[in-house]
């Protein structure tokens, strides 16, 4: 049903936590399923130094969280990108179609990141 890197997040999630002092903090809810992300960055310069994510919700959406918050670490901003969906569920080989909406959950939070860095 998940794909092994969709599991591998799940069961060993990178980056849980909350952050002191970020740069940055953004929320996103899917308000049909009740899931939530919330995503913590430390911006040194032009590069997220630190990335920490809490999520609240499926398998698929911790997964997508943990995936996020290991994807942006290191990167500059100008490497940071809109992704969309599609390309985030791509990266964790395929989610169950009535699974989507967890790799929404983490576009929406990366769109929010990016306004906010802006």
């Amino acid at each position: 049903m998940y794909s092994a890197k969709i599991l591998d997040h799940f069961h060993h999630p990178r980056h849980v936590g909350e952050i002191e002092r970020p740069t940055a903090v953004i929320e996103a809810a899917n308000p049909i399923c009740g899931d939530t992300l919330k995503l913590w960055v430390v911006q040194e310069g032009s590069r997220i130094a630190e990335s920490q994510f809490k999520a609240q919700g499926c398998v698929p959406a911790i997964a997508c969280g943990s995936w996020l918050a290991e994807w942006i670490r290191g990167k500059t901003t100008s490497e940071l990108r809109p992704l969309s969906p599609e390309e985030i569920e791509e990266a964790l080989d395929g989610l169950p179609p009535a699974s989507r909406h967890a790799a929404v959950l983490a576009a929406e939070c990366l769109r929010g990141l990016l306004e906010k860095l802006a």
